[in-house]
């Protein structure tokens, strides 16, 4: 079975546009295409508290033992 993904060659490493759902080790083949432009895509820093303020709903008993894990305790 072949699979194709895509990707970016820099400077001696690849980055894969996605992650391959593969359980073992396959042999792959690079192909480099030249032809095409590339502009490689950087990732915004994670910043303290980006995520403040985005749960709307909490249960009200969200700290009480689960039932589930009363055999531990």
């Amino acid at each position: 079975m072949f699979t194709q993904i895509s990707g970016i060659y820099n400077n001696g490493s690849i980055i894969l546009d996605e992650k391959p759902s593969l359980s073992k080790p396959v042999k792959v083949i690079v192909t480099f295409m030249e032809d095409e432009e590339v502009t490689i895509k950087k990732k915004k820093p994670l910043v303290a508290g980006f995520g403040k303020g985005t749960v709307s709903y909490m249960s009200p008993d969200f700290n009480e033992p689960l039932d589930e894990l009363k055999d531990y305790m």
